[in-house]
């Protein structure tokens, strides 16, 4: 068994990282905490074999830890390079989930410009094309992630969620510019935008009140259930009638199931299942899109070659970027997520384009031979770090847990 000191070697850089799925969260139990604790002054611990272990700790991003009890056993190399293992795939993995900025990015920024350039022009009835509501779903879907990464302190993925949230708000900017949306609406939609950014902020630097961030979370938890099965049925429009009825009653059993939970007339279980809905429903939100996209092109043949393909591979680079974090943290919902909108969303477009000779067969087979790569490697990669046998091991752990 792991002594104390090797298991939070092996945990990320900050302890507001750990997953609630995090193998090493599950490991390190509050009776395990007590036999931890942080080295001050010196730094020293008794023995030649303690002295070596914490030389190498301090090499590392982590902050130095000692163990108070005595009778710490002799560390091996293999362990300590399993360990170095461990920190070098650690730092990867987040340096892939911040580089698909990029992608996101040349994603939002074509069509940003291209409206501009309509305004300037004076022909904003180029951008009725861009349904409101649409962005305002995704806009929603953002701030809800944004507040789950944050208060895990993913910096990277924070990023990436914020300049999602900033994208998004400057396209529904030029729609109100261009009169293709209510002003008022616009002007609570800006209200909410801002205090979104300036609650994230100040959580993730420990200057927000406890009280206030649940507010929020109440907010973003009611907001996304309620949009969800609105946007889901709306899919379907006009094969089902034209109602809202969906939505109202999600906000309304949304709105009782937050007060019960935060008036302890829920149990432990089911107010933890209340506290991770924002999330699961932001997830759920983006997993829908391709779901529509591909009952769009059923409907519409004709529509698939309006689809961009660098659009579409552009989605799958970024979301698959993710992959490797997602699943290195033991993250089931940023997992799902990732993987399917880098699956069904971006190659799955990519399927449509290449069906309807919108794009060549060697474009597609790159495409489709860089993502099985891709996923192979995240796969290899984080059973070699683990010590695992089998890639099976870890996804089973990703899943249900070790």
């Amino acid at each position: 068994m792991a002594t104390p000191l090797l298991l939070a070697a092996k945990l990320p850089h900050h302890p507001s990282q750990l997953s609630p799925h995090s193998l090493k969260f599950q490991a390190l139990t509050h009776q395990k905490f007590k036999n931890v604790a942080f080295c001050g002054g010196q730094k020293q611990l008794m023995g030649t074999n303690r002295r070596s272990v914490l030389s190498v700790q301090s090499r590392r991003r982590l902050e130095p830890i000692c163990a108070l009890e005595s009778d710490i056993p002799k560390v091996e190399a293999v362990e300590l390079e399993k360990n170095e293992k461990f920190e070098e795939w650690d730092s990867w993995t987040a340096k892939f989930a911040g580089a698909s900025n990029l992608p996101f990015l040349l994603l939002q920024l074509p069509q940003i410009i291209l409206n501009a350039r309509n305004l300037i022009a004076g022909n904003p009835s180029a951008l009725l094309a861009i349904p409101w509501l649409g962005m305002l779903t995704g806009l929603l879907g953002n701030m809800s992630l944004l507040s789950y990464f944050v208060k895990k302190k993913e910096t990277e993925v924070i990023v990436v969620q914020t300049l999602g949230v900033v994208s998004i708000y400057a396209v529904i900017t030029q729609l109100a510019i261009a009169e293709a949306m209510p002003f008022p609406y616009f002007v609570v939609i800006s209200a909410v935008v801002a205090s979104c950014l300036l609650v994230n902020a100040l959580k993730y630097f420990n200057f927000l009140n406890d009280g206030v961030w649940r507010l929020w979370e109440d907010f973003i938890t009611i907001g996304g259930l309620s949009a969800l099965p609105q946007v889901m049925w709306s899919t379907f429009i006009p094969y089902v009638p034209n109602t809202i009825l969906p939505g109202s009653v999600a906000f309304v059993l949304a709105a009782i199931a937050v007060v019960m939970a935060r008036t302890g007339k829920l149990s432990e279980k089911a107010t933890k299942f209340v506290g991770s809905i924002s999330g699961w429903t932001a997830t759920l939100l983006f997993m829908w899109m391709p779901v529509a996209q591909t009952w769009t092109n059923f409907l519409n043949p004709d529509n698939i070659k309006g689809l961009s393909a660098v659009s579409m591979l552009l989605a799958m680079i970024g979301n698959g970027l993710m992959i490797p974090r997602a699943l290195f943290i033991r993250d089931l919902m940023w997992f799902t997520g990732s993987s399917w909108a880098s699956i069904f969303y971006g190659w799955g477009n990519l399927i449509c384009l290449y069906c309807f000779n919108s794009i060549s067969k060697e474009f597609f087979l790159a495409a489709t031979l860089g993502l099985i790569s891709w996923i192979g490697f995240a796969l290899w990669s984080d059973t070699r770090v683990y010590g695992y046998k089998s890639p099976l091991r870890s996804l089973k752990e990703l899943v249900f847990g070790p």
